[in-house]
């Protein structure tokens, strides 16, 4: 389910830094977050989800979220924008 969301959509954000600057602007629909990704990455990007009312969807490894997002390396955060 995440790689073809991630797959399908084209606009999305790879990466802590611009998935949190995309939720300060309002423009996330949907946030995948690796579950082995270190917390003081992701807890930041999970409150202000959860503040907006933005859906998280937790994803297993770094790899696989990368591999979704179609980047050779592991990503602990991703978002579809609208």
């Amino acid at each position: 389910m995440v790689d073809q969301c991630l797959l399908s959509s084209r606009k999305k954000t790879v990466g802590a830094k611009q998935t949190l600057k995309a939720l300060e602007r309002d423009q996330v629909k949907t946030v995948f977050v690796a579950k082995d990704a270190d917390s003081f990455v992701v807890d930041p990007i999970k409150h202000l989800s959860s503040q907006k009312g933005i859906p998280i969807i937790h994803v297993d490894t770094m790899q696989s979220l990368g591999k979704a997002c179609r980047i050779e390396v592991g990503c602990a955060v991703a978002a579809i924008l609208e």
